[in-house]
């Protein structure tokens, strides 16, 4: 038996590292998430089986050369700043912004092992219709919007909207955007 693919989170702001981490169960329902608050309890925890290391810019910074040693796995979590050779992802971005690099840097990824599973709960099919109306909330339309778009009544669209959020198991909107990226629904440039 293979074991299930790992995503460590680095980060001693908990209220941070918990919201990353219910991110990246929607983005990558077939890996583990593991939350560590210091370097020594992540490197107990055998740092060589995680895909990927997301790592707040303090503990990057008093552990600078592990983290560049593994700059293929490292993601640094920044308030916008840059580091030479690190991917980096803005963490004071707004959601929606966060999303799409996160999705964008997923996309960048090189090396097949270093790829977010996508397996995990299996969810039930969408209907066609309910794949329009997720693309649709994707993108930013309110329901009046979809209902004109698609010439359906709002309470059809407020119906589809509950589907959607049934099958899938997501009841934010924000959760339904990031499956939508990670599903191919949109992309971040499509938005």
């Amino acid at each position: 038996m293979t074991e299930q693919p790992a995503i460590a989170i680095l980060s001693q702001n908990i209220l941070a590292g918990v919201g990353l981490r219910s991110i990246l169960e929607k983005v990558a329902p077939g890996a583990a998430v593991e939350l560590f608050d210091d370097f020594e309890a992540f490197a107990a925890a055998r740092p060589e089986r995680f895909i990927h290391f997301f790592v707040a810019a303090q503990l990057f910074a008093a552990h600078d050369a592990f983290f560049r040693r593994h700059s293929h796995r490292t993601i640094l979590l920044t308030g916008g700043q840059s580091f030479a050779g690190m991917h980096c992802l803005d963490v004071e971005a707004g959601e929606e912004e966060f999303v799409h690099a996160l999705v964008q840097l997923q996309r960048s990824v090189r090396r097949p092992e270093h790829t977010l599973p996508a397996g995990g709960r299996s969810a039930q099919p969408l209907t066609g219709r309910e794949t329009e109306v997720l693309t649709l909330v994707a993108r930013g339309l309110s329901s009046k919007q979809i209902a004109e778009r698609l010439g359906i009544g709002l309470t059809t669209v407020i119906s589809h909207r509950r589907n959607i959020s049934e099958k899938l198991g997501i009841r934010s909107v924000a959760g339904l955007v990031v499956y939508a990226l990670a599903a191919g629904y949109v992309t971040p440039d499509g938005m």
